[in-house]
């Protein structure tokens, strides 16, 4: 058979099918493929065989392709070929690199399985090794105590050598034991186990003169049992009580857990806190810690410091009567000091020098019934004022002394107000009725002025004329005091800690920070570690009022106490404590809390302060002030306006009025009632100035009675609460809802009533129901933001935080105005 080309071609034989490929030839230099089927044969030629110089193309010559074939269909099957060649040379290359990344793989494994199996025989073949050594070494000294038993004398090793040993060269052993005593000294072994010697003492347990106890041989043995056996010792573990304070070093927590501080530093490390040992850590990282250790955490304050200082509550078994505390106060050249002296030198004791008491500002003297007394020689108010502001009330009772030719001065009216807020009962001594022109009727009737009423004039307060100058009245005097004090029956406990206050403290060169301290309770004696304030120290040496060293002082004994790392300030509290670290411990954290209260600007007593405390407060209900004017005059008026400010609700409170300069008195009261002051026509001195500014103290100055009267109006009407009103300025209606992006929805409205404004307030009714209360995200005219729309116009509102606007919706606009409440 052949094609019209003249092309041989081999027909079906035997069994073959149709559709097999029978015979390829060639037509130029083009390879072709002769196919049979049942009805014709096809020509299919080779993939390249449409390139140039290949032969027949698909719309080459129609006598060069096989019948019934198109061009389209030539390049179709042509395409379909070549795809059908290239997915083969993918697949196999595919198939290539699956099977390397498997041999990689395979290969991979084998080297880990290897390696692991390594591993696991070397530390076989390191267990084997240890093991075979412990052994040795357990017999080898088994042997050792076998034969420094059986030997009389100690003897070289070589020499008691057992003869079962395994038989080796002579010098070997002795290398070997050179080797093992090399390597126990590196690992720390015991010296019986490096040296190369074994002697008597140590056979026997004793080294020199010391012997080894049975508990240490018992000990000994079972480390040694331990280790024959493979295990560690293990102690067992103490659960400890951790008190943590809001911060802790990080070698004080291990300290006090008993832990290594290196394993403290790496559970922070393990936590991620990169800290070292000095560094400082807070209480809820430590309480993490240690509870990691297993130790109990107990969370303790910064100020339970204190705690160890607290009162104690003394029964009555143990309360011992006590000399009353006296302090003399009075206006300037009224006679205090000479009273004073007078006292002194009529009741000092026998044998006592004269002036001794002015050195250390207290002294005692005996009545003619026995009674002692306790007089404290303060340097005016100031000292008085700073010790009822620190808590020491160390006063029993104040003696009021007012001339009889002066009358009631502004300093007298100082120290009534001072006298009255310590809560103290008060003596009036009428001084210098020796003189002509004295009136003591006079000045009982100025202190009825000043709620104070003596008992001429039907009242609870004695009164006493007395003479500085002549003597008389001093032993009434002195009567009355001692029956005010058993009025009183003022009581302490001798038998326990020291307490007392400082009345004046000052820094000698030659002895250093000296304090005259006030026990009050309890019994300081000679060597007591004691805290002071925020300083610290140890009794060194103890004066009495008649410059004597003493060992101990009780209760209302007056001494100089040495000893002190610091001047402290009139008015601590001296506690005594039990160790020292204590009273350091104490004494720092006074410290550090004083530097934060000075920090603070919460420790300045302010108008706007004192109001917004009040405000807190609910219980507060008056407005504390002190007042000093010109004149006497002035200073009555401004009291009188002040009294009628005020309402059920708060009211002005005047601590304190008088006539003169703002003095260091003054800022002194001031601070210790958390007032302001206020002065009218006059002004504070340079040392008043000064302190005020240092302990945060407000002044104010007025030259109107009627701004002064103002301000405190306004001051007392801020502790009332302010009322709140609504105001409704405008409605507007949504008229359609826009979607603007990056804003949300926008509300097209149309302002109907009133006006709508930026900076108030909206609500979003709908169907007359608030939906939404706010404010506003924008307000627009157009494209413009704008700050108000007025009546009939349109705009574009947005809410602030709120998008469920529709349409219809009706936008109330109003605004909030604060009507504050005043006093009438």
């Amino acid at each position: 058979m052949s094609d019209n080309d003249g092309k041989k071609t081999l027909g079906l034989r035997g069994g073959a099918r149709p559709g097999n490929v029978k015979q390829s030839f060639s037509h130029g230099r083009t390879k072709n493929v002769v196919v049979e089927t049942k009805r014709k044969r096809v020509v299919v030629p080779k993939p390249g065989a449409g390139k140039p110089g290949g032969g027949a193309t698909p719309s080459g010559d129609p006598s060069r392709r096989p019948a019934g074939i198109s061009d389209a269909e030539m390049a179709r099957r042509m395409k379909a070929l070549q795809a059908a060649k290239a997915r083969e040379v993918e697949e196999a290359a595919a198939r290539e690199a699956a099977e390397k990344a498997r041999e990689e793989e395979r290969a991979r494994r084998r080297a880990e399985q290897e390696a692991k199996e390594r591993e696991q025989r070397e530390a076989e073949e390191k267990a084997r090794v240890k093991a075979e050594e412990e052994e040795r070494k357990r017999q080898e000294a088994e042997e050792a105590a076998k034969r420094a038993a059986a030997a009389p004398a100690p003897e070289e090793p070589k020499a008691t050598r057992s003869p079962v040993s395994k038989p080796a060269p002579a010098a070997a052993p002795r290398k070997q034991d050179r080797e093992r005593e090399q390597r126990g000294r590196g690992k720390g072994r015991d010296d019986n186990r490096r040296s190369g010697k074994l002697t008597l003492g140590q056979a026997t347990g004793g080294e020199g003169n010391r012997q080894r106890s049975m508990a240490a041989m018992k000990r000994k043995q079972e480390r040694a049992r331990q280790k024959a056996m493979g295990g560690s010792v293990e102690r067992e573990k103490v659960i400890r009580d951790v008190q943590l304070p809001e911060a802790i070093m990080v070698s004080e927590l291990a300290n006090r857990m008993a832990e290594r501080v290196a394993d403290v530093v790496k559970s922070l490390m393990q936590m991620g806190m990169m800290v070292t040992q000095n560094q400082t850590i807070d209480a809820d990282t430590a309480e993490l810690i240690i509870e990691e250790f297993g130790h109990k955490v107990t969370r303790v304050s910064d100020s339970d410091v204190e705690d160890v200082i607290k009162e104690v509550e003394d029964s009555e078994d143990d309360l011992q009567p006590r000399p009353p505390v006296i302090t003399i106060m009075g206006h300037v050249d009224h006679g205090k000091t000479s009273l004073l002296d007078a006292i002194r030198d009529a009741r000092v004791v026998a044998g006592e020098a004269g002036g001794i008491t002015q050195h250390i500002g207290a002294y005692q003297v005996k009545t003619d019934g026995g009674t002692t007394l306790t007089f404290l020689d303060t340097p005016g108010h100031a000292a008085f004022t700073s010790m009822r502001s620190r808590g020491a009330q160390v006063t029993d009772i104040v003696v009021l002394v007012v001339a009889a030719d002066d009358a009631v001065m502004p300093q007298t009216i100082e120290a009534i107000n001072h006298a009255k807020a310590a809560g103290v009962p008060m003596i009036v001594a009428i001084n210098k009725v020796d003189k002509p022109d004295a009136n003591p009727d006079k000045v009982r009737t100025d202190l009825l002025q000043h709620e104070v009423i003596v008992e001429k004039m039907s009242g609870d307060v004695q009164d006493v004329e007395v003479s500085a100058i002549t003597g008389q009245g001093l032993d009434e005097l002195l009567e009355a005091i001692a029956l005010q004090a058993e009025i009183l029956e003022l009581k302490a406990n001798p038998d326990r800690a020291a307490q007392g206050a400082v009345i004046e403290a000052q820094l000698d060169v030659g002895r250093g920070p000296v304090a005259t301290v006030l026990v009050q309770n309890g019994t300081l004696r000679q060597g007591d570690i004691f805290v002071v304030g925020e300083q610290y120290g140890k009794v060194r040496a103890l004066i009495n009022d008649k410059g004597d060293r003493v060992k101990e002082a009780g209760p209302s004994v007056p001494v100089e106490v040495l000893g002190l790392n610091g001047t402290p300030e009139a008015g601590d509290v001296l506690n005594v404590t039990e160790t020292e670290a204590q009273a350091r411990e104490i004494a720092a954290y006074r410290e550090q809390a004083a530097k934060d209260k000075r920090a603070a600007a919460g420790a300045a007593t302010t108008l706007e302060q004192l109001m917004q405390k009040a405000k807190e407060d609910e219980n507060v209900t008056e407005l504390p002030i002190l007042m000093k004017a010109d004149v006497q005059g002035s200073a009555e008026a401004i009291v009188q306006a002040m009294e009628k400010i005020g309402n059920d609700e708060v009211r002005v409170r005047v601590l304190h009025s008088g006539v003169g300069a703002i003095t260091e008195t003054d800022v002194g009261l001031a601070e210790a009632s958390g007032a302001p002051i206020f002065g009218f026509n006059v002004r504070a001195n340079a040392s008043a100035r000064n302190t005020a500014n240092q302990k945060g103290v407000e002044i104010r100055y007025y030259s109107v009675i009627y701004d002064l009267v103002d301000d405190v109006k306004a001051a007392a009407s801020g502790l009332l609460s302010a009322e709140i009103r609504e105001k409704f300025i405008g409605y507007a209606e949504i008229r359609e809802v826009f979607k603007v992006t990056g804003v949300g929805k926008v509300a097209g409205c149309l302002v109907t009533e009133g006006v709508a404004r930026r900076s108030a307030g909206v609500r979003l009714l709908r169907d007359n129901v608030v939906i939404h209360e706010g404010t506003l995200k924008t307000l627009k005219r157009f494209k413009d933001e704008v700050a108000e729309v007025q009546s009939g116009q349109e705009c574009g509102m947005a809410f602030e935080n709120y998008d469920d606007i529709r349409a219809g919706d009706v936008i109330e606009i109003f605004e909030r105005e604060e009507v504050t409440r005043t006093l009438d």
